[in-house]
């Protein structure tokens, strides 16, 4: 052979070969399109298959499976509260010979899970109410709030029959068959992010607000009634105790005061001389009561308040004068004698 054609014939087989010839990894199944129409079932093993040089053309499909992300939807909750939905899914396709005919790339795919996803989703979160959405287990126990628990507000839940989880399953069981004629199979729904609207997240947050002040007036109102109870209390057994306190007092100082009676009775009653001291001593007594500071008294000479300060303490036994009565100091008088 022409050296000369060898090199153009390599060159020519080779590429031939490379046309002949190509690879399916594990990650991927082939569909063999020749004038743009399907030739053949989908090729799913792995290695290095053969086709049609120049007429066939390979078309690669994922096998792996696949995540939608999709957008958030604004839709009313069955209670009529406007929420924003954000959910997630994942698939893979199961038909890819179908898939390819209807759908053809995932980028069309993708908009179609949009759709299908976005219509179940709108309908499953109209037909129940946002409890519903939020929680996941009917027999939830909250965590008490700030010892709210007690007294029964924060720590009660509303009862729900479904929860999320069976509301992703709805969707998930609606979609799944709309699906499978594209040839996917959805595997799994969830919910991503739940939040109330703009336009009605200030309502919502006043009226949360609105609840925790009456919570607050509540336990006020209580502490203040509770208070009240304390303090009432308080002032009872105060008077209970300043009560008997003084007939204690009153009985103490009516017997201390029968027994200096009985004592001043027994002294007066002897000799003379000790009349003439016990007259001296209920004087001087008398004085200290009587002249305080500042006091002021208008007496005449022959006072027997003034009888002690002009003759002193001696007088005849059978002149002595009754002994002075306690009399009470009278404040802002000052002692002033004189003669009539």
């Amino acid at each position: 052979m022409n050296r000369a054609l060898l090199l153009p014939a390599i060159i020519a087989v080779t590429l031939l070969l490379f046309a002949s010839s190509y690879t399916v990894p594990e990650t991927e199944q082939v569909i063999l399109t020749q004038f743009g129409r399907p030739v053949g079932a989908p090729v799913t093993t792995a290695g290095l298959h053969w086709k049609t040089p120049f007429i066939q053309k390979v078309n690669r499909i994922e096998k792996r499976i696949l995540e939608w992300d999709g957008p958030t939807a604004d839709m009313p909750t069955e209670d009529k509260l406007y929420i924003d939905v954000d959910t997630f899914a994942r698939w893979r396709i199961t038909d890819a010979q179908q898939y390819f005919v209807r759908m053809g790339t995932q980028d069309r795919a993708r908009s179609r899970l949009t759709d299908i996803l976005g219509s179940e989703t709108r309908n499953s979160v109209a037909r129940h109410q946002l409890v519903e959405l939020i929680r996941t287990q009917p027999d939830r126990k909250p965590v008490v709030d700030a010892g709210l628990g007690e007294a029964g507000i924060a720590n009660v839940l509303p009862t729900i029959r479904f929860g999320r989880a069976v509301l992703e399953a709805e969707i998930l069981k609606e979609a799944t068959p709309k699906l499978a004629e594209y040839g996917i199979e959805l595997l799994d729904v969830r919910f991503k992010r739940v939040n109330y609207n703009p336009s009605v997240a200030a309502k919502i947050y006043s009226r949360m607000v609105s609840e925790r002040q009456q919570i607050a007036a509540r336990f006020r109102s209580e502490g203040e009634g509770e208070a009240a109870e304390i303090l009432g209390k308080r002032e009872r057994d105060m008077a209970q105790i300043e009560s008997e306190a003084y007939r204690k007092v009153q009985e103490v100082q009516g017997k201390a005061d029968a027994e200096a009676i009985a004592i001043y009775a027994a002294a007066y009653g002897q000799t003379a001389e000790a009349r003439e001291f016990y007259t001296f001593n209920r004087t001087l007594e008398t004085y200290r009561t009587v002249f305080e500071r500042e006091t002021t008294l208008v007496l005449t000479t022959d006072s027997a308040l003034l009888r002690l300060l002009k003759h002193g303490p001696v007088a005849t036994p059978e002149k002595t004068p009754p002994p002075l009565s306690l009399t009470p100091a009278v404040p802002g008088l000052r002692a002033v004698g004189g003669e009539r």
